[in-house]
């Protein structure tokens, strides 16, 4: 793993668990695979909104492009606020 990942790994155990890593129920787990794929997936999105924002203040488009509206759409997919 790299390090951007581990450190989302133990954002989502402070969040899901905080109370305890060693032992952990089945929805415990469960809780904390969600929490660690939506902050995964928040990361991809606002990687992708800074390219788009990056482009637009270039001038190299006038509004949102398709990195925006790619975004969008992953948002959507998983049920992300932006």
């Amino acid at each position: 793993m790299n390090e951007r990942i581990d450190q989302l790994w133990g954002q989502a155990l402070d969040q899901a668990v905080p109370e305890t890593y060693s032992q952990l129920s089945h929805s415990q787990v469960l809780k904390v695979k969600q929490v660690f794929a939506q902050l995964i997936v928040q990361e991809c999105l606002d990687i992708a909104k800074n390219w788009d924002d990056q482009l637009v203040n270039a001038k190299l488009v006038k509004e949102s492009s398709a990195v925006g509206i790619v975004a969008y759409r992953i948002a959507r997919q998983f049920g992300v606020e932006e």
